[in-house]
């Protein structure tokens, strides 16, 4: 990811958060605290990948779009269906 410094820093930070989260999930299990409360905690898990996901989706797609011009125009198409294939496995 070419992006900004300040997106790169942002996504850096909710990912050591989201570690954070996993490894207090896994005290959680292994201390036998109530399922529920798991759960909640993995729900959170899932929301903070998939907004990270996205910031990190939205930062791919302005790169590829502000390198367009510097892909020759016969190769664009394909540029173009490649970055979309990738955002859809992404999502």
């Amino acid at each position: 990811m070419q992006g900004n410094v300040e997106t790169r820093e942002d996504l850096s930070r909710r990912l050591r958060r989201i570690e954070g989260q996993v490894k207090g999930v896994q005290k959680m299990i292994d201390e036998g605290r109530d399922c529920r409360e798991i759960l909640q905690q993995m729900a959170a898990i899932r929301s903070a990948v998939q907004s990270a996901s996205f910031t990190y989706m939205q930062q791919v797609a302005c790169d590829c779009a502000l390198g367009l011009d510097q892909i020759p125009q016969a190769e664009r198409p394909q540029a173009i269906r490649e970055l979309v294939e990738l955002l859809g496995k992404s999502a």
